[in-house]
């Protein structure tokens, strides 16, 4: 299996980095996330017009490659600290109604997504979920010909811009059973229809949405129920691998920002980078980094394999990121020294982002438990 680039692929990466060097520097982004809408509605015109909005999506839909053309861009948005909803949306949502719905549905909900006029949530966790993506509370039941939606969903990330949220409801059986879950097509502005906004740690915007007698037609109903833990599992593992790619541009932006201060700043009339200890620590943050790239390339070729092989990619590719991220961010901050945490550089921020993606989703603690019971499943106690 090769891991290198294709040259399109490098083509792809290379304006991608390109764009934000220039348009999203980290003034521009502290702007965004001071305006009131927190984030630049200007990008995402953009980002459709460049055509990654439709990244790893049905060709039908208006969508060309797959995760090894996606994780290019999500790397250069994680090394310019995006604050668009771009993972939540096109990556996470967008997934599962590609996997959920049906043709008519992926174009009505798809379509304006690729072109750049909505947006999407897919709100599917809950206050006693966990990671578990099959304990679902929040209940449909029909009404007519129609349904009604009760309960809650939190920590959907991007859902204060979404025009329409993909909400997980069990429509029969109990929380944690695999049957009876269903994905619905929620506009944000129906009746009974509840949002909560946040900032959250990492200055992106999330919310807790609540539903309470939310009526909508027939057609609300995402594709057979049958096939909706499974959508969301592979919209699930696929934002991870993203999220991975992500945090791999923002651990290679806190090395090259940590040498960079390291040949600038003096101590006893030497730059600190001249320094053999400090040379080591970076040759440590270099190697986690690379180490991190490796995972996330391997992961991204297996997003079209078999559900099982793709979630051990996943959840491979998680613990092994989120790991050596939580490394190079801590080693970022502490080369800095005590201007490493304050608001006005960009390292701090770093810091948070690649925390968040440590603890996302269960965490790595839940990401290793998961490979071991796939390889288990798969090849047996003794493998």
């Amino acid at each position: 299996m090769d891991l290198n680039p294709t040259p399109e692929q490098k083509m792809l990466r290379e304006a991608a980095h390109k764009y934000f060097r220039a348009e999203c520097g980290f003034d521009a982004r502290a702007r965004s996330l001071a305006s009131d809408g927190g984030w630049g509605a200007a990008h995402w015109a953009r980002f459709a017009e460049f055509g990654w909005l439709g990244l790893a999506l049905p060709e039908a839909v208006g969508g060309f490659g797959g995760m090894p053309e996606l994780i290019q861009v999500c790397e250069a948005m994680g090394a310019a600290l995006c604050v668009e909803p771009y993972l939540a949306s096109t990556v996470l949502a967008a997934q599962a109604v590609a996997a959920a719905a049906d043709g008519a549905q992926q174009r009505a909900l798809l379509v304006p997504l690729v072109e750049g006029r909505s947006k999407l949530a897919l709100a599917y966790t809950e206050a006693e979920s966990g990671p578990a993506l099959e304990w679902v509370e929040t209940r449909a039941r029909r009404q007519g010909s129609g349904w009604v939606l009760d309960g809650r969903k939190t920590g959907v990330v991007g859902l204060p811009w979404a025009g329409t949220v993909i909400v997980s409801a069990r429509i029969d059986g109990q929380p944690g059973d695999r049957d009876g879950i269903a994905l619905f097509a929620v506009p944000a502005t129906t009746g009974g229809v509840e949002i909560v906004a946040y900032a959250r740690y990492d200055g992106l915007r999330s919310g807790e949405l609540r539903l309470t007698g939310a009526q909508l037609d027939a057609g609300a109903l995402l594709g057979e129920p049958a096939r909706a833990l499974d959508a969301l599992e592979r919209a699930v593992d696929l934002a991870t691998i993203a999220a991975c790619a992500d945090a791999l541009g923002a651990m290679s932006a806190v090395l090259h920002k940590t040498g960079a201060y390291l040949a600038t700043r003096k101590q006893f009339g030497a730059p600190l980078a001249s320094f053999q200890v400090l040379q080591h620590r970076m040759v440590d943050m270099f190697a986690a980094l690379e180490a991190s790239r490796s995972m996330v390339v391997m992961a991204a070729l297996h997003a079209d394999a078999a559900p099982d092989e793709r979630a051990r990619a996943a959840s491979a590719a998680k613990v092994a990121v989120g790991e050596r991220a939580r490394f190079v961010a801590q080693q970022g901050v502490q080369l800095h020294g005590g201007v490493g945490m304050t608001e006005e550089l960009d390292i701090g921020h770093y810091f948070r982002r690649l925390t968040l993606l440590e603890k996302a989703d269960g965490g790595i603690d839940h990401h290793l438990q998961r490979f071991g019971r796939l390889q288990r499943r798969n090849f047996g106690p003794s493998a």
